[in-house]
């Protein structure tokens, strides 16, 4: 095992941006950090509660304590060839990595190499909860960071649990066994399968700390003031009236002293949380903003899994606001802790076994499957009460889990996807948005998990600039058409209306998603049939002719009509229409025969209910009758009053259901081009980039882009595989001629002055000019009409054959990454905004769904009879230029454009390429949670 080295070739600054807080996997966080001189003393206490094997697995020998100078030597770095990072909890270390480069042979590096040796020690009590797998990760980054490709360590054959780590982490590794050592080589260039065991963990950490929040055996109201309405000691109420399992406490700094009951809840009461007896796993905080601060330390220094913060007076009140929100997650953090909020309203499980309403919502909802996250407290608890309500007081359209964010400063709703994803208890995952902190993060994760169940969202403050007070998150430009776009890609259900986000999740949760979009209607007034017929085609189905049972129909009738209905192959959902009859049968009646229907049925087809005045039938569908036995789902049936609301949430799960199969069956590939040049690509850039100057732009507000030159541009874009047709500049008339001989008649001419491109409006394109006099004429004409050459920048260029004038783009958000974008060039694209739009790395499945998802698409298939275009070609243009800005992020923009595409391949007419220092990726680095 080799020694540190003494010296240090160059001693950086310290590297802040090193730091970073990481979800583990027992759900708890830790900070890491790099280690200061500073931390001599917390280095010998760490190592003093370090056992006597871990040492001896550390060093080879033993090595009860460090010397003088080995606490220098592991607490002095160069940051460069010698780096050590430190995992802490309260501030205190729990475990610790450093790495040191060292030569081909092994020794310490005088110069600089591109390998280093790597050590870890992990505190016996922190064992198995994967610390050393997340400073692997972050250790790995840094290297990667100061040129360091490669790991080397030396582990005791013993030392199980350290070989685990290495050969677990998905790199690229070498193994050998040599004078009783295991020598093991990591090449530290990310792979599918690192970056697939990245996910994976983080999946299960922040699932993990979701679920303690809200499966805690003990929780303690601090801040359960006297007063009957307050907030504190509304929770306290609402915990014990909804049957909480687990222990209850009420903490009050006022109560007087010698208080150790609650009167008349009947709970125990404590001034404060060290005064309790026993672990507390959740705090629900409802102080004053000025006292959050100690409450926090309390939790921590007692050993508080988690925090939900009621308390306001924080980031959504203003700067200094903001500066107690950032202190308020950098200390609970610090102690290992989440929280939710603040500002929250809550946070509800209904499953039976925890029962838990540590919310201000008055009742706990009977246990449901629908999870339900809102970033708005008050849309919370509407969205929860017309849940309950609708769902006729219990089963599935209920809600399973309820959290109210408030200003999600550190949980947020990717971590509430992660936990849905694998949650046995939910089915569908509805979400109130009001911002996106992470839309990269959001869209993969909404992807992942709307494979297994369908994920409903509806964004507020679509069309505002800022995110909302309280939301500290990374400003995005894209439009909210995009965001829209991207959603869907991820197949994420969006809906436009909070009302929406309810008629489609009681949808989604109570019956199977079709099979297609073909709709059976009946019902017993034709009026009501044909709305829904009209409804339907809106919304994109295909209802088949309604059935009218007429108003003399009895509930037997529509027992029989909707048991045909389903027995039917042509038939993918029913729609039963019904309005008030004359005669004695009860809601109940109609109810139980469309149940019994239903119940019947040879396959699962989605049914649903339109009426109107017909009191008590919704509830009546949706309870279920104490008589029948089993699970509750295939017999309640959702009702809508409104024709328009059933038909748009049946639309919602068949374009679900219809992207789910695709998912399952033909899921995409990037696909590999032999002809693309990466390599080459990459060295063009980088000169470009040293030629241009290019740096982060001034502020902090990213970095500055420069706009190549067209043959730089044609250049970059053949490396993969895309030509731009050839144009010449014409200065004069006779430098046109020139050109056109030198391109081949017949030629276009055109200007390509910003002002005056694609501005086909003003009639300054001529076509197919087949000589030399047509190009003069034409030459003389656009000058006059337009202006001197000087200012119209003529070029004449190749004729492309006739086609359909497409723009293709790539533009980088800071925010949601790289963004592929296609439409149909000129008033499509401009002026109704018809253009579509998807996330890079794109698939073939992505890159043909984009050019079909367009309003104009029938025009590129042979609309009226005209002779369908090369949409193969097209597809593999868009994964060309996908691949071009996904392999190299330096390219921060690109736009084609006019792309014509002809029967037989495309022609890309012009063509602009930016480039700019790439942003950072943090969807590639280590695990980390957002930082202020």
């Amino acid at each position: 095992m080799q020694t540190p080295s003494e010296h240090a070739t160059r001693f950086l600054a310290y590297p802040a941006h090193w730091e970073a807080d990481v979800v583990l996997r027992d759900g708890g966080t830790t900070r890491i950090r790099p280690i200061t001189p500073d931390d001599a003393q917390r280095l010998v206490s760490f190592y003093e509660h370090v056992s006597d094997e871990s040492k001896y697995y550390r060093f080879f020998a033993p090595y009860p304590r460090l010397s003088d100078r080995d606490v220098h030597r592991f607490t002095h770095h160069d940051y460069n060839d010698r780096v050590g990072l430190a995992a802490t909890i309260g501030g205190e270390f729990i475990a610790t990595v450093r790495y040191d480069r060292i030569d081909p042979r092994g020794r310490p590096a005088a110069t600089a190499t591109d390998e280093a040796e790597v050590a870890f020690l992990v505190q016996d009590a922190h064992q198995g909860r994967g610390v050393a797998s997340a400073l692997l990760e972050h250790i790995a980054a840094v290297a990667r960071e100061r040129g360091i490709r490669r790991f080397a360590a030396e582990v005791l054959p013993a030392n199980t649990k350290m070989i685990k780590v290495f050969t677990d982490a998905g790199y690229t590794q070498k193994r050998s066994f040599e004078d009783g050592v295991v020598r093991l080589e990591l090449d530290l260039e990310p792979t599918d399968r690192s970056l697939a065991v990245q996910r994976a963990r983080e999946q299960r950490a922040e699932a993990r700390s979701v679920q303690r929040l809200l499966a805690p055996g003990s929780v303690a109201v601090v801040g359960t003031g006297r007063a009957p309405d307050g907030l504190g000691r509304t929770v306290l109420r609402n915990l014990l009236a909804g049957g909480f399992t687990g222990r209850v406490h009420a903490v009050n700094r006022a109560f007087p002293d010698g208080l150790t009951r609650l009167d008349p809840e009947g709970v125990p009461a404590a001034r404060s949380l060290r005064a309790i007896d026993g672990p507390v796993d959740l705090a629900v905080v409802a102080v004053p903003a000025a006292e959050v601060p100690s409450v926090v330390a309390d939790c921590g220094e007692h050993g508080v899994q988690g925090l939900v913060v009621l308390s306001a007076g924080f980031a959504e009140s203003g700067p200094e606001g903001r500066d107690r929100q950032r202190e308020l997650v950098r200390r609970a953090r610090s102690y290992g802790m989440r929280i939710i909020g603040p500002n929250s309203f809550g946070l509800v499980n209904t499953a039976a076994g925890v029962r838990l309403n540590a919310s201000l919502a008055p009742e706990l909802p009977a246990p449901g499957r629908v999870g339900l996250f809102s970033q708005s407290g008050a849309i919370g608890i509407a969205l929860l009460s017309e849940l309950h309500r609708r769902a006729a007081g219990a089963g599935l359209a209920s809600v399973s889990t309820f959290v109210s964010a408030g200003n999600r400063a550190d949980l947020s709703g990717n971590d509430f996807l992660q936990f849905w994803y694998d949650d046995p208890d939910t089915d569908v995952a509805l979400m109130y948005l009001e911002s996106i902190g992470n839309p990269r993060k959001f869209t993969r994760l909404a992807r992942r998990t709307a494979r297994r169940k369908p994920v409903v969202v509806v964004k507020g403050a679509r069309h505002g600039a800022a995110a909302p007070a309280g939301h500290t998150v990374p400003t995005t430009r894209i439009p909210d058409a995009t965001v829209s776009d991207l959603l869907r890609q991820a197949g994420v259900i969006r809906v436009d209306t909070v009302t929406e986000l309810t008629d489609t999740g009681l949808l989604l949760a109570a019956q199977p998603l079709p099979a297609g979009p073909r709709v059976a209607i009946l019902g017993n007034s034709q009026s009501l049939a044909l709305l829904t017929y009209d409804a339907c085609l809106t919304d994109g189905l295909r209802p088949h002719p309604p059935l009218d049972l007429t108003t003399d129909a009895r509930p037997e009738h529509f027992r029989a009509a909707l048991a045909t209905a389903l027995t039917d192959d042509a038939c993918d959902a029913v729609v039963v229409t019904a309005i008030p009859r004359v005669g004695s049968e009860s809601a109940e009646e109609l109810a139980a025969a469309l149940r019994s229907a239903v119940a019947a049925g040879p396959t699962a087809k989605p049914v649903c209910v339109v009426h109107l005045e017909i009191p008590g039938l919704a509830e009546a569908l949706a309870a279920l009758p104490e008589e029948e036995a089993g699970p509750p789902g295939s017999v309640r049936i959702p009702a809508y009053p409104a024709a328009e609301r059933a038909a748009r949430a049946l639309a919602q799960a068949a374009r679900y259901a219809q992207w789910r199969r695709r998912a399952e069956e033909s899921p995409g590939r990037v696909p590999e081009y032999d002809d693309i040049d990466e390599a080459g690509a990459a060295a063009d850039i980088e000169v470009l980039l040293d030629a241009h100057g290019a740096t982060a732009a001034a502020g902090g507000t990213g970095p500055r882009a420069v706009t190549l030159s067209a043959a730089d541009t044609q250049r970059l874009l053949a490396r993969y595989g895309i030509a731009v047709l050839p144009a010449l500049p014409a200065p004069d008339p006779d430098a046109a001629v020139a050109a056109a001989h030198r391109l081949g008649f017949p030629v276009a001419l055109k200007p390509t002055a910003p002002h005056l491109r694609h501005r086909a409006d003003l009639g300054g394109v001529r076509l197919d000019l087949g000589g030399e006099a047509e190009l003069l004429r034409a030459y003389a004409e656009l000058t006059e009409l337009l202006g001197k050459p000087s200012e119209t920048r003529l070029v004449v260029q190749a004729m492309a054959p006739r086609g359909v004038d497409t723009v293709v783009r790539a533009a980088i958000d800071p925010a949601a990454g790289a963004v592929l974008s296609f439409g149909l060039a000129g008033a499509p694209s401009l002026l109704l905004g018809d253009t579509a739009h998807c996330l890079v790395p794109a698939t073939d499945r992505d890159a043909a769904e984009l050019i079909r998802s367009v309003r104009t698409a029938p025009l590129l298939f042979g609309w009226r009879g005209a002779a369908p275009v090369d949409t193969r070609a097209l597809e593999e243009l868009l994964l060309r230029l996908s691949r071009l800005v996904d392999d190299h992020p330096e390219v921060v923009g690109a736009d084609l454009e006019p792309v014509i595409v002809a029967q037989h391949g495309v022609h890309v007419l012009g063509a602009s390429l930016r480039l700019a220092p790439p942003p950072p990726r943090t969807d590639l680095g280590p695990r980390s949670l957002p930082s202020y």
